[in-house]
């Protein structure tokens, strides 16, 4: 017989995405660490590179990229003043243009989209998700708003209704998974703590206020607006990934809708990233709150700002701010400089023997080298 707890928990990776591999489960999930040992010398390397200064530190990329007990390949993206280099390793696809799934990246952006709408003043952070989804959370429970469902500060834990393999669930299906528990989240919150339901729920106001569908919202003020032809959210059932894709076919995957459902690729993801953290997508107070650190970030462990981005700040003293995500087989990633204008896109397969420290380690060259 099952263990409802060991259920649970396996539910509990699924939903926040973090299964990237038995080994490294919970490595995308959160933010990097604060601080990576300095980079070698820049050296010139072979990506296409404008202007007069090294494009990237080929010397750290490719020891960061090459194929071992820690991943079989690896493809990284980036592009900025002067830059733009794109490389794959190991079994990857070559092609600079191929699909993959993105996981909680999406959750960037619904991030947005949320943000948006708060600018449209059709809620604020501070409105109670019960005054948009009566139904949703339980009148006895503490209120929870739209800004703590952002910052991943609502106190939502684990689920207290099994979910099975997640295949043919639906949004309220999930949402009522954290809802329907006897007893109400510890009040008041004292952690902030990393949960996909949070994204689900807000995917559910998304459509309430707006009348239309999450796919449709996202299609119409980001993808569509910022010309990001091989981004979309697939619909239920649907398990294919455009070709090129950046692996072979991937197993059978729950949908995991404005959680971490999403397909890209790194040209969509640069261009995306790019423009949010440049200002293109939000008015000037709603991006700001991309910046703001809750206060219960402090303690996290993985710590996420107002909008749902994770804070690293590169050896040298650098701040970026971006989103890991896993699915599938896929860990991947998109970091960039503050003002927008240098980002980087990465991907890669973790091996089943890997653990976290080593996964970790193996983003953490990556961004260094590449911001």
């Amino acid at each position: 017989m099952t263990n409802p707890a060991n259920l649970r928990t396996r539910t509990a990776r699924w939903i926040t995405l973090a299964a990237a591999g038995a080994a490294v489960a919970s490595l995308t999930v959160g933010a990097l660490p604060a601080s990576a040992q300095p980079n070698p010398a820049p050296v010139a390397g072979t990506g296409t590179i404008f202007g007069h200064r090294p494009a990237v530190d080929e010397e750290a990329l490719a020891k960061a990229m090459a194929p071992d007990g820690v991943a079989t390949g690896t493809m990284v993206r980036i592009s900025g003043p002067g830059v733009r280099w794109t490389k794959a390793t190991g079994p990857l696809s070559q092609d600079p243009a191929a699909s993959f799934r993105i996981g909680s990246m999406t959750k960037l952006f619904t991030s947005t989209v949320v943000l948006q709408l708060v600018a449209e003043g059709r809620f604020t952070l501070d409105t109670p998700v019960r005054e948009v989804l009566p139904d949703t959370v339980p009148a006895h429970w503490k209120p929870i708003t739209i800004g703590q469902l952002l910052s991943h500060t609502s106190g939502l834990g684990l689920p207290c209704e099994p979910l099975g393999d997640g295949l043919g669930l639906t949004p309220e299906r999930v949402v009522r998974a954290w809802t329907s528990c006897a007893a109400a989240p510890e009040s008041p919150v004292t952690v902030q703590q990393y949960n996909g339901a949070n994204y689900f729920i807000l995917g559910l106001a998304i459509e309430k206020v707006t009348g239309h569908t999450y796919a449709d919202e996202v299609r119409r003020r980001i993808t569509r607006p910022l010309g990001l032809r091989h981004t979309y959210l697939p619909q239920p059932g649907d398990t294919s990934v455009p070709s090129p894709s950046l692996d072979a076919p991937t197993p059978k995957e729950p949908w995991a809708w404005a959680e971490g459902g999403m397909i890209s690729n790194a040209p969509d993801m640069e261009r995306f990233m790019k423009a949010l953290l440049g200002g293109r997508l939000l008015p000037p107070a709603q991006q700001r709150r991309l910046f703001v650190m809750p206060p219960l970030s402090k303690s996290a462990k993985e710590p996420y700002s107002a909008g749902g981005l994770a804070p690293y700040t590169l050896s040298d003293g650098t701040e970026v701010w971006g989103k890991t995500g896993s699915m599938a087989q896929y860990s991947g990633g998109v970091f960039g400089t503050a003002d927008g204008r240098r980002a980087v896109t990465y991907s890669f397969l973790p091996t089943r023997t890997a653990t976290r420290a080593e996964a970790i380690e193996h983003v953490t060259g990556i961004v260094e080298a590449a911001l």
